[in-house]
């Protein structure tokens, strides 16, 4: 299987190399225009059903850390928004920079944010698996929540302090290994995680507010 990452020799910019869909219609991150938005009244608000308890397990996969959870039940699901049917939670990762100026995913009205959450989930009523899910385009859904430097979050230090028993600081991000020990080469520290913005390619973006 192709590495991909997000160094020079296999980052954002040559990902198209390794998998064409990477220049595909369809692309993320983007740039929230709020002006440009289309405001739908008919979207109805997420509702979220997390069950805590469905968590697994913590792993950094060389691109990120994420928590991984029982996805073999409809144990933790959101449903609502722009959604048909209900999507089973899978896991969630996080994006990150330099630097705590900028490191999220998407931005609004150009404007960055330190760190981006990402939860991932599937449609558990139309696919078996996640795997399957993934190759569909109404496969997916992830929340995008930006991250702000502030007081710290009891919540977000119960995973951060997993990682070492330490106080959560976006530092703790950087310091993680982008290598894993089969890999041949020097380890080094994952300091960027994020995707460049990409074109809209006419897609209307969607507000419920506005």
């Amino acid at each position: 299987m192709n590495k991909w990452g997000y160094a020079d020799h296999n980052g954002p910019e040559v990902w198209h190399e390794l998998f064409p869909l990477a220049n595909g219609d369809r692309q993320s991150p983007i740039d929230i225009i709020t002006k440009a938005a289309s405001y739908d009244p008919s979207l109805p608000p997420f509702n979220v059903d997390y069950d805590p308890s469905s968590a697994k397990l913590i792993m950094n996969s060389g691109h990120t850390f994420s928590v991984e959870f029982d996805d073999g039940e409809d144990k933790s699901v959101v449903r609502g928004g722009p959604l048909h049917g209900s999507y089973r939670l899978r896991q969630f990762h996080f994006h990150w920079g330099p630097c705590d100026d900028y490191g999220a995913e998407h931005k609004v009205d150009g404007r960055d944010y330190p760190a981006e959450l990402h939860i991932v989930h599937w449609n558990s009523e139309k696919y078996s698996n996640f795997v399957e899910a993934a190759q569909k385009p109404d496969g997916l859904a992830v929340l995008g929540i930006f991250l702000k430097i502030g007081e710290h979050n009891k919540n977000l230090e119960r995973v951060t302090n997993a990682l070492d028993n330490i106080n959560f600081k976006l530092s703790r991000f950087r310091s993680l290994f982008s290598t894993t020990e089969t890999d041949e080469i020097e380890p080094c520290c994952m300091k960027n995680n994020h995707r460049p913005i990409q074109p809209l390619k006419g897609r209307t973006v969607r507000s419920s507010f506005s």
